[in-house]
């Protein structure tokens, strides 16, 4: 441009450079695109506020949130706990069972079912508490009886080659063991003006009083129940010293001394009934013993001076002897002549619990008055089902 001007013959003292050319049409741009920038903050301002002004137009100020649908136990809730304060038992006759919970058609005859939140409430109570139901193998049937099929040793083996022929091998032996489901009852009472005040809550305190006798009634037959009514006990079957031990008995090592352990080292006697047990089983191995045993227990040592004894070490975790877990059965007897003191094994591989998944529960009025009989009753059956996952120790000589 400043060629052309000076050829015309212009002046050239008003011809701009390149440089400031460049700068000048920098500056246009900045200025538009400052503008442009400007706009979309304002565009953007705008639409939050608008956002804002809806939020606080749709905003609800503590109304609780709509249930997409109604809880399938409601009805058979409401109608269970009109039975249970007057004795009204219309809703339950004419409701119809839809929920998983509830297996068993109602019928007055045996008693209604109960509502299925203090069903659950009474099992998981049994479920936490120191019974042996929390380490044994637990199934729901729909049965008076359990079956369970033992296979108790294995399908023979040989080495085979090209030319000679191929022996027969042994045949493997299965046993049916059949668990038979007993009556277990609890009636706890209530007066009927406890029973027609609104806040007293009657079905939380149904669900304790019949987890409590349930509770008590199970971890006594699960240790020693003779089988008459109640389930086989875990100490039932014979007992035979390890070195003869044979299917159908339970295997003992002795403690060393004939009332108590041996004075000279009495961890030998744990580690003797630890090795007792198959390396099989010691993988999910549990002792079980009373409070009791467990005080002499916790004051034993190895030959170097260490404590056998661990305790858990978080909140919830059970102790420890030996690295394994222990649990504690009020039920197991003393340390005392004869006694079977400790049972170590793998609970779950060597007892079966059976029971139907319903609770019935039924009103008595009458009988005695001015208190209300709450008669709730279900079926439970348990036996060993495997002889050779749990060893006991008997506090003998020998």
């Amino acid at each position: 441009m400043t060629e052309k001007k000076a050829r015309a013959g212009g002046d050239l003292s008003t011809a701009l450079t390149p440089v400031a050319e460049a700068t000048a049409a920098m500056s246009e741009f900045l200025k538009e695109f400052k503008g442009f920038q400007g706009e979309v903050k304002s565009t953007l301002k705008q639409q939050e506020e608008r956002l804002t002004m809806l939020n606080a137009k749709t905003m609800t100020y503590g109304r609780p949130a709509l249930a997409a649908q109604a809880e399938a136990d409601v009805p058979h809730r409401k109608a269970f706990n009109a039975y249970l304060r007057t004795g009204d038992d219309d809703g339950l006759r004419g409701l119809v069972l839809e929920g998983k919970a509830l297996s068993t058609a109602v019928a007055a005859d045996g008693g209604y079912l109960i509502d299925p939140q203090t069903a659950d409430t009474v099992r998981s109570m049994l479920v936490s508490t120191s019974s042996l139901r929390s380490v044994a193998n637990v199934v729901q049937v729909d049965a008076s009886s359990f079956d369970v099929l033992i296979d108790r040793s294995e399908v023979g083996s040989g080495w085979a080659t090209e030319v000679a022929a191929t022996v027969e091998t042994a045949t493997p032996q299965i046993e049916r063991i059949s668990i038979k489901l007993h009556e277990l009852s609890a009636m706890p009472k209530a007066s009927q003006r406890l029973l027609d005040d609104s806040a007293f809550d009657v079905e939380g305190w149904l669900a304790e009083k019949i987890a409590t006798r349930f509770i008590r009634a199970e971890a006594a037959a699960f240790i020693n129940g003779d089988g008459v009514d109640k389930p086989k006990g875990i100490l039932l079957p014979a007992k035979v010293a390890n070195d003869s031990w044979v299917w159908g008995s339970l295997g003992y090592v002795a403690s060393g001394a004939a009332a108590d352990f041996a004075a000279t080292n009495a961890a030998d006697a744990i580690i003797n009934l630890v090795y007792a047990l198959g390396a099989d089983y010691r993988a999910n191995a549990t002792f079980v013993m009373n409070s009791k045993t467990t005080g002499a227990v916790r004051k034993m040592k190895d030959a170097d001076g260490r404590f056998l004894w661990l305790d858990g070490l978080q909140q919830g975790e059970p102790a420890r002897l030996m690295g394994y877990p222990v649990l504690i059965c009020e039920d197991m007897p003393d340390i005392a002549a004869e006694a079977y003191a400790i049972a170590f094994g793998d609970f779950r591989s060597a007892y079966t619990i059976a029971e139907r998944p319903d609770l019935r529960i039924l009103r008595d009025p009458f009988s005695a008055k001015p208190n209300v009989l709450f008669y709730a009753n279900k079926r439970v059956g348990g036996e060993i089902t495997d002889f050779a996952a749990v060893k006991l120790l008997k506090i003998a000589v020998s």
